[in-house]
């Protein structure tokens, strides 16, 4: 049984529910007909717009209650001592000020209506002044309305609002005035229009103002996010590859050996055991190599409690692949490299001889390291033939080998060589982008 927010006890239990609705994104009714409380929205589409968990809008904009408030009370209490300002103009009566109350108390909705708001605002301050009541900051929930209906991306109705306004007021000060309170009113002259066209632009330029930096932030936002996911996105590649060149390396080993133990194991039990224990090493440094990568999951920003492999452990990755029935000879010593390049290094050396042990008839192998022109040339060759379709290497090893050259502003190839066998050369700086 569940009890949806301010609901009552009905339904499938809750785990269920909350498995339907991440798998649907939307709301789910129990078999017995009830449905969850009023402003419960789970994540997902609805209508045209996403809610996601932590989303302000999943239960609509809130009302603005407190500007509000303080909105009105600055507009009503400002109308007043406006008023004793303008003794030309007509007192403030009940009538005055319900439609001060009706300009800011629609304030209220801008944020859901705001072109409602907009228009119904420049109305009731058309009404107001056209009333013969004092100037004041009856203005202000006007250019609160259309501010916020330009930001929301109602432009034309912001401007239409304003239009509206100003062409009332051009009417009323010019020709209608005849005919409404105050009585014996002379009209306005051009200095006064002057006045409100300036504020009306005013507050069109201070729309378009708060619009634009509107934009801007939500750009900038975006443009955050987006940089975050590639960064989770570079960092969820890098581990791929980190775990797919352990795995792949020492698992073949494991075959390789586990393969010879069977063979071997009622003929020469002494080489079984010798299998087995290079089967034991291999797991054993995979499994270390692994929790390494995993601690770096578990522990972001810290620094690692083991050093990052590099090619000043080639000796090993040779003995690792004897053991497995491969001999590889060494050319050529490995310079100095940053941490970053040294790893690459080695883990493409480690997946070039990984897939010969695993897609290669050749049980010999050459490492050759060239440094010349502030890179470092990597060739590592096998004579074949190759023993299955995925000749030289799997898809994702060979991507993962490109993929850790381009991060390091190096070149990979890989192909048969026209003598036979394979070959993967690898050209990395001695210098890695951070370090230029």
């Amino acid at each position: 049984m569940i009890t949806p927010p301010g609901g009552r006890r009905c339904g499938p239990p809750a785990s269920s529910v909350a498995v339907m609705e991440e798998q649907y994104g939307r709301r789910v009714r129990s078999r017995r007909g009830c449905r969850p409380a009023r402003g419960y929205r789970p994540r997902g589409w609805h209508g045209h717009r996403w809610y996601g968990p932590d989303d302000t809008e999943a239960r609509g904009p809130h009302l603005p209650w407190r500007s509000t408030v303080l909105i009105t009370v600055f507009v009503v209490i400002g109308s007043h001592f406006a008023g004793h300002q303008q003794p030309d103009r007509e007192p403030l009566d009940v009538a005055g000020r319900v439609l001060l109350l009706v300009a800011s108390g629609l304030l209220l909705w801008r944020q859901r209506h705001p072109v409602f708001v907009a228009f119904g605002t420049a109305t009731a301050a058309l009404v107001y002044l056209a009333a013969g009541y004092p100037y004041g900051p009856v203005f202000l929930a006007v250019a609160v309305s259309c501010f916020s209906a330009v930001v929301t991306g109602h432009r034309r109705a912001a401007w239409a609002s304003l239009g509206l306004l100003w062409a009332g007021h051009v009417l009323v000060a010019l020709w209608l005035y005849r005919w409404l309170p105050p009585p014996h009113d002379k009209g306005a002259g051009v200095g006064q229009e002057i006045v409100v066209v300036t504020w009306v632009l005013a507050v069109v330029a201070l729309a378009e103002l708060g619009r634009v930096r509107r934009e801007q932030w939500a750009r900038e936002r975006a443009d955050r996010a987006q940089a975050a996911r590639r960064r989770a996105d570079e960092e969820r590649l890098r581990i791929a590859r980190e775990l797919h060149d352990v795995l792949a390396h020492s698992i073949s080993v494991i075959n390789v050996q586990a393969g010879v133990g069977l063979a071997l194991l009622d003929s020469d039990p002494e080489q079984a055991r010798a299998a087995l224990t290079t089967i034991k090493d291999a797991s054993k440094e995979a499994l270390g190599e692994v929790r390494q990568v995993l601690d770096t999951l578990r522990t972001p920003g810290d620094a690692p409690r083991a050093p990052a492999p590099g090619l000043g452990r080639l000796p090993e990755l040779v003995d690792q692949a004897a053991s497995a029935g491969l001999a590889v000879e060494v050319e050529g010593a490995p310079p100095r490299l940053p941490p970053g390049a040294d790893l690459a290094a080695f883990r493409i050396v480690q997946e070039a001889l990984t897939n010969v042990v695993r897609h290669s008839g050749s049980r010999h192998a050459r490492v050759r390291l060239v440094h010349e022109g502030g890179a470092l040339r990597l060739v590592i060759d096998d004579d074949g033939p190759a023993t299955g379709a995925e000749a030289g290497g799997s898809g994702n090893g060979l991507a993962g080998m490109r993929e850790r050259a381009a991060a390091l502003g190096g070149t990979i190839e890989a192909g048969p060589r026209p003598d036979g066998g394979f070959r993967v050369l690898a050209v990395l700086p001695l210098h890695s982008r951070e370090d230029q």
